[in-house]
C-alpha cells in the first residue's frame, strides 16, 4: 500500500502574503502622492520663496513689516 503524502502549502501561503503587502504598499503610496499631482505644491512652494524673498530685500533696505 502507498501511503498519501500531505501536501505542504507554506511557502505558497507566505508568497502569498508577502505579494498581498507589497500591492497594498504600492496602493497606498499611489493614494497618498495624488496631492502631488494638482500642482498645490508647486504653487505653495513658489509663494513660499516669493514670501523669503520679500523679507530679505526688506532687510536690506532697512525696512520693517511686509
Amino acid at each position: 500500500m502507498a501511503e498519501q503524502v500531505e501536501k505542504d502549502y507554506t511557502w505558497w501561503i507566505a508568497g502569498v502574503a508577502i505579494i498581498a503587502v507589497i500591492v497594498l504598499v504600492v496602493l497606498l503610496k499611489k493614494d497618498e502622492t495624488k496631492h502631488l499631482q494638482s500642482g498645490a505644491v508647486e504653487q505653495l512652494q513658489a509663494e513660499t520663496f516669493k514670501n523669503i524673498e520679500k523679507r530679505k530685500t526688506s532687510n536690506v533696505t532697512g525696512d520693517v513689516g511686509n
